[in-house]
């Protein structure tokens, strides 16, 4: 007997839930989300600019790590700061076209949140992702719902001749019928709950399948532009993305275990609620991280501390994960200095109250962040 996908059940695609074992999970994801949009708020706005920018870049590269696209994070972090007008120091001026075209989609999904999903916008997206096709006389259609004139679009692995089909999706002729279903109910006006309608509306789409590639980049685009939505805000304090790529087993486990199952999709939004709540635990984690390292080089400005490339170096490797303990023998590795010289910038900035010795001396003296300890300020 042929295996039977979700599309092809009667009543698809009227999806159910257990709604009652849903709940405390729900109410746990709301709470973790009201905890953390509640502390970002108290942040000043600049400071709110500074995580949003940490967490789209990295929503944005972790999205494409996902399908093993790799891009490069300066590159994206630059992308995004001009797309989002912010003064960010140490900016690639080299534009990547890729690198754009993948930040625009990501752009429009999150800060025009509110405008209605069209099929044109989708195909804008799906554009976007591919900037170096030609929009016509190519066999790779771009801009344009899939056509199977290569066969059915199949999610498959493992070697030609002996590859693992995990999912067929719904024959071509069906996609215009089957998506302007998908987008009617997208914008409609349902009472769903909408971290819910997040979870939904990514496994709805990616079952339709409706594109040759970057399916799964524009399913969790649209993903994100319901978190937005849920949020209310143009500034996104989480990345689902990250999340999704440390548990990506997982996911694309329990999504071909949801697309040829039942019309019953509890499984498949407990895990997502899941990993949306993991999500947002860690990145509250990196939001601090991001604001840490605001306050921290507002409070040299405003006490006029000078720092030359080969501190500004050390220092920003300090905020973005420093290994092991800071000694001169690493500063002088970092800056490709002497020892005179990184013991003088080193001494420089103990003077200046950056850094400070930790208690250990001698040979193994090694040094730290002086953490400020004055709090954001208020907007």
């Amino acid at each position: 007997m042929a295996r039977k996908y979700i599309h092809e059940l009667i009543g698809w695609p009227e999806l159910t839930w257990d709604s009652k074992a849903l709940a405390p999970l729900l109410s746990e994801v709301r709470l973790q989300q009201g905890l953390l949009l509640g502390k970002m708020r108290g942040y000043g706005f600049a400071s709110q600019w500074t995580a949003t920018l940490k967490v789209l870049t990295e929503e944005t590269i972790k999205s494409s790590a996902i399908e093993g696209v790799v891009l490069d994070p300066e590159s994206v972090r630059s992308s995004l700061a001009r797309g989002l007008g912010l003064e960010v120091g140490g900016l690639k001026t080299h534009k990547d076209r890729y690198v754009d075209g993948v930040v625009e989609m990501m752009l429009d999904a999150t800060q025009k949140f509110k405008e209605l999903l069209t099929k044109e916008r989708l195909f804008d997206w799906h554009a976007n992702l591919f900037p170096e096709v030609r929009r016509t006389g190519d066999k790779f259609r771009v801009g344009a719902w899939r056509d199977d004139s290569q066969g059915p679009m199949q999610v498959v692995s493992g070697p030609i001749g002996r590859h693992k089909v995990h999912y067929e999706a719904p024959a071509a002729a069906r996609i215009d019928r089957e998506m302007r279903k998908f987008l009617k109910w997208l914008d409609g006006n349902e009472q769903q709950d909408p971290l819910l309608k997040a979870a939904i509306a990514h496994l709805w789409f990616v079952t339709i399948h409706p594109f040759e590639d970057g399916n799964g980049r524009i399913g969790r685009a649209i993903a994100e532009m319901c978190l937005a939505r849920s949020d209310g805000s143009e500034q996104r304090f989480y990345s689902m993305s990250s999340q999704i790529l440390e548990e990506r087993k997982d996911y694309y486990n329990v999504l071909e275990k949801t697309q040829a199952g039942s019309l019953d999709i509890t499984e498949w939004l407990t895990w997502f609620l899941g990993c949306l709540d993991r999500a947002i635990e860690h990145s509250s984690q990196i939001s601090d991280s991001a604001l840490e390292k605001e306050l921290f080089w507002q409070d040299l400005k405003k006490r006029n501390v000078v720092l030359n490339d080969r501190q500004k170096k050390v220092l920003n490797k300090l905020f973005s994960g420093f290994e092991g303990k800071l000694t001169r023998d690493k500063w002088m590795k970092i800056t490709k200095t002497s020892s005179r010289t990184a013991l003088r910038d080193i001494d420089e900035m103990i003077a200046a109250g950056v850094l400070e010795q930790e208690e250990a001396g001698g040979r193994s003296t090694s040094y730290r962040l002086k953490r400020a300890t004055k709090t954001p300020e208020q907007d």
